[in-house]
């Protein structure tokens, strides 16, 4: 049956159109391939669907009784492709969405609020979460990201680099020297997000690096649980700039080594493999990209 779909499709426009060369025109073919295609229907079928003259088309019995349907298939093909068309260029619909949590107080929370006032027929179901999720199994469209991209089948797009500083409660550091280089902190209390934990390069413009090895006092898989805990005096935490900026200027945190700067962690949007190249989760992530 689907060897047949073509074959009535191009039925259905040449009846409609009253000869081969105006359907073809609009089919974006030649005349001699309209032809082509009635001439192979009918020999799948067996029956004469139009009669031909140099002139004029005309139904044969068999075509009359075939091109009710004929239409009604193209119509229905053609509203389908319609409202798909419409929803991509007009941008309607729902979308699933994913990120971090700690990606709820950045930029990017800004910059969805301001897709949602510019499309208002969008809806989106956001899901702020530091657990990893399967975007193909679990049916999410797009899924922020931070670091590094570990699935290279995803459609990836960069969207802006996070600065990481190392910060600590003015209260922790009470009793305890500013620290001028980074070997000085290595035996103090890091708190560490449990998925990057480890090494830390430390980079300055006239010194030699610096990576340090710490011993962490505790992990977690939050980076906005570890930012509580340093506000609470537990520790050291290497956490984005953004979190910790109002606390910073308010005083009761602490940027510590300011002349050393530690490597970006960049935020990705990603997509499955087979996402459109256009259409509404496409435009969002071109968005929210800036």
């Amino acid at each position: 049956m689907i060897n047949h779909l073509r074959g009535l499709a191009v039925f259905a426009k040449t009846v409609e159109h009253g000869s081969f060369r105006l359907a073809a025109r609009e089919l974006k073919l030649s005349p001699s391939v309209v032809s082509h295609h009635i001439s192979q229907l009918e020999e799948q079928l067996g029956v004469a669907l139009l009669y031909r003259s140099t002139r004029s088309l005309s139904l044969t019995r068999d075509g009359e009784e075939l091109i009710g349907s004929a239409r009604e298939m193209v119509r229905a093909a053609e509203r389908g492709v319609s409202a798909v068309r419409d929803r991509a260029s007009g941008l309607s619909g729902e979308i699933r969405v994913t990120a971090p949590a700690i990606l709820a107080q950045s930029q990017l929370t800004e910059r969805i609020a301001e897709f949602l006032r510019a499309h208002p027929n969008v809806k989106i179901k956001m899901d702020y979460s530091d657990s990893p999720r399967d975007i193909v199994a679990e049916g999410i469209d797009v899924a922020f990201r931070l670091g590094w991209l570990r699935d290279s089948s995803l459609k990836a797009r960069k969207l802006y680099d996070v600065e990481r500083v190392l910060v600590a409660s003015r209260a922790y550091l009470t009793g305890r020297p500013l620290p001028k280089s980074p070997r000085d902190i290595e035996n103090w209390d890091w708190l560490e997000l449990a998925p990057v934990h480890g090494s830390h390069a430390f980079r300055h413009e006239t010194q030699k690096s610096v990576t340090l090895r710490p011993s962490s006092r505790l992990t977690a898989n939050s980076a906005l649980a570890l930012c509580k805990l340093a506000a609470q005096v537990a520790g050291v935490a290497i956490l984005p700039r953004f979190l910790v900026e109002a606390d910073v200027r308010a005083g009761s945190m602490v940027a510590l080594l300011p002349d050393w700067s530690l490597p970006s962690v960049t935020a990705y949007a990603v997509r499955p493999s087979n996402a459109a190249r256009q259409g509404l989760s496409a435009e969002f992530v071109k968005a929210v990209a800036g």
